[in-house]
């Protein structure tokens, strides 16, 4: 378990012992231990691995050490169920709407009968949350654009929240007896920059049995569907996760349906279609003679329709086909194949590591250099850098390098571009640096020319060798679009994660 999960664990234990009338005393420490625990630098989990003790964490005693430790060895606390059978069913969830409280949440359940946030809206839509004492038409109106805005934010997460949650998922359903071939669909395996519902799906000699275990796994809080091949659960922050549990001799033409774009699976539909063939998530069927022949893999699929293997993170509807038909698919770029990160913060600015930490992260990745790019001192927000300390960090780096064989730590800085398109920093010290990138973080109301002439004069300063986030889009913590700036070529972009 991640170290949100376990803090939201904590915090749920400490909102039911509010609604028990458990002492203060007893509440507040659930409470910091749920806040020290989600801010750790590291996973609690690796924590233990490592036999570090877990009361050196502040506001972690004996007995909450303990259920730690019981929650990430088994995913499950005897405790917090215990607590949680005390109370009606779907409490938790509706703790996770905001402005709802443990005692707005037990009048919701035990005077409604509420025991979802469906079941909620239906409630106030129907008048009857704003009939209920103490509540009123403000606080039912209040609660239903809460519910609204908790459903937009749901909708597309960035696929940075949506991993941890797919693979804390997918550890737990591995241990099953006969389960085979477990793997996200989706646009969470095309890799997309947000992804809305999960599809995991796989093969399985008991495919119930394995069923009944998603649905009760810890972080399940609602179960909208359950049948014998597939369920539906609601898991934390609201998000929807879909199971199936298909047969090994189509689970390959299944994973492609489930996978691919909906235009990328037209375009294909329609290519079948030409060659009298008809596809659908349980095979390819001959038109003629109605025979349907099933696909155990995604490759034999692709070579059934006479097509070089298209990788999930291409299956966009993007003349993708028209360069398989051509055997024209390139290799795609793999985590292998990344040699360094060329924009790491640290606790210089708004990081949370040392300089040498980072290195020593990306020495256990492999990888041959970084750069160090703290922000500068006009990112107030950041604490950033002015140029005395840009020339102590400067030194600090070249101690570093000196003790360290690998990666070698290249100077840098991520440098404001100010309203006029002038950098935050003086040529002086930028030349001094090894690489310069600049970056947009204010004044963003400006018009479009403007904007544009702004960021244009921050290029053609030669010391600038990448211009950072230039969309200036906010899809999750972590996540940054940056272009690389050739003064004799065209730009090319990636997506490039943060050691940070």
């Amino acid at each position: 378990m991640k170290n949100t999960a376990v803090a939201k664990v904590f915090q749920d234990i400490a909102d039911l012992l509010e609604l028990k009338g458990e002492n203060q005393f007893k509440i507040r420490a659930y409470q910091k231990a749920a806040r020290a625990i989600e801010h750790l630098p590291k996973e609690i989990e690796i924590i233990l691995e490592e036999g570090v003790d877990l009361k050196s964490i502040p506001g972690v005693g004996e007995a909450i050490a303990r259920k730690t430790a019981e929650l990430v060895n088994t995913g499950k606390l005897g405790y917090y169920e215990e607590l949680r059978s005390e109370f009606p069913d779907g409490i938790s969830t509706l703790l996770d709407v905001p402005g709802i409280g443990p005692k707005t949440a037990l009048s919701l359940s035990q005077e409604l009968g509420v025991k979802s946030i469906d079941e909620l809206e239906q409630a106030i839509n129907e008048g009857r949350v704003a009939r209920l004492f103490r509540m009123g038409e403000k606080t039912a109106d209040n609660l239903l654009h809460q519910i609204q805005a908790l459903r937009r934010k749901d909708q597309r997460i960035p696929i940075g929240e949506a991993l941890p949650i797919v693979e804390d998922i997918m550890s737990a359903l591995k241990p099953c007896p006969g389960l085979h071939n477990l793997t996200a669909a989706g646009s969470l395996r095309r890799f997309r920059e947000t992804v809305g519902d999960i599809d995991i799906m796989g093969t399985a000699d008991d495919g119930e049995g394995v069923i009944q275990t998603f649905i009760q796994l810890p972080q399940v809080k609602e179960v909208p569907l359950k049948g014998t091949t597939k369920a539906s659960v609601i898991v934390s922050g609201g998000l929807q996760v879909d199971l199936r549990m298909v047969e090994h001799d189509c689970f390959g033409s299944t994973l492609q349906y489930f996978t691919g774009s909906k235009q990328h699976n037209i375009n294909l539909r329609e290519r079948g279609h030409r060659q009298g063939l008809k596809l659908s998530e349980y095979g390819i069927t001959i038109l003629d003679s109605g025979i349907i022949e099933k696909m155990p893999t995604e490759e034999a699929f692709y070579e059934r329709l006479g097509l070089q293997f298209i990788p999930p993170e291409l299956r966009e509807g993007q003349y993708e086909i028209e360069g398989a038909e051509m055997g024209a698919i390139p290799r795609l770029i793999e985590t292998a194949d990344i040699r360094g990160d060329l924009h790491v913060h640290t606790d210089w600015s708004d990081g949370h590591n040392s300089i040498e930490d980072m290195a020593l992260a990306a020495k256990a990745l492999g990888y041959r250099y970084i750069a160090i790019t703290d922000h500068s001192g006009g990112r107030g927000i950041a604490h950033g850098l002015d140029e005395e300390k840009v020339r102590a960090q400067i030194a600090e780096i070249g101690r570093i390098n000196r003790s360290l064989d690998n990666p070698h730590i290249f100077t840098g800085i991520e440098v404001d571009i100010r309203a006029d398109g002038s950098l935050d920093l003086p040529d002086e010290i930028l030349s001094e640096l090894d690489i310069v990138i600049a970056a947009v973080h204010s004044a963003m109301g400006q018009d479009e020319a403007r904007m544009t002439q702004r960021v244009i004069r921050a290029l053609r300063n030669p010391n600038v060798d990448v211009l950072a986030h230039p969309t200036c889009r906010l899809l999750g913590r972590g996540s940054r679009l940056i272009l690389i700036w050739s003064k004799s070529s065209e730009l090319h972009w990636r997506q490039i994660p943060s050691l940070r």
